[in-house]
């Protein structure tokens, strides 16, 4: 099962998690130290929770609350009973505990779907297309400018999603050549 999730997590580009960062993504490099494994090849982390905290003033933070506050649906109860009797290999509580985890997978999904445009460390989807340009947090080519965005040595056509709703910025400089005028559009 180690060897599974090593062999992910070397594939992985960017990997969604709801406190991965603190917890699982810890855990999962102790035991491969432990094991022998080198690290996976890098890759992004967001991690859901950090954006819950930083981007809003949820009352509760946990997955379960959000995903409710959303209408997404709810996490299935987990007892330590249920914990112990996989540890004692019950079939039944396996059944139990993946039909809890693929829950949680969906709900996770569902609510990464709606932070996405928030999400400031997003991986790039746009560097997977062959589209000119396309939204960079969900691939969408439906936007449309808004403005401009201008950075200390330079100005860039600013645009929205229509998808998402997240706001980017075109990779072309439109800042003025040498002995130009600069002229806003």
């Amino acid at each position: 099962m180690l060897k599974g999730i090593h062999d992910l997590l070397d594939e992985a580009d960017a990997v969604v998690h709801f406190n991965g960062s603190s917890f699982d993504i810890p855990i999962l490099n102790k035991e491969f130290v432990l094991h022998g494994f080198t690290p996976p090849a890098p890759y992004k982390q967001i991690d859901l929770l950090q954006v819950a905290r930083k981007q809003f003033r949820f009352t509760s933070n946990k997955l379960d609350y959000i995903a409710n506050r959303f209408d997404l649906g709810q996490k299935h109860d987990t007892t330590f009973e249920l914990w112990v009797d996989c540890m004692n290999k019950d079939p039944k509580a396996w059944k139990k505990m993946e039909a809890y985890n693929r829950n949680d997978v969906l709900l996770l999904e569902r609510v990464y779907d709606k932070f996405k445009p928030w999400i400031k460390n997003h991986a790039n989807i746009g560097l997977y297309s062959t589209e000119s340009l396309v939204c960079p947090n969900c691939g969408s080519k439906d936007y449309r400018k808004r403005g401009f965005a201008y950075t200390s040595v330079a100005k860039y056509q600013r645009y929205q999603c229509g998808g998402c709703g997240n706001w980017f910025k075109g990779g072309k400089s439109l800042a003025p050549r040498v002995g130009e005028k600069f002229v806003n559009i």
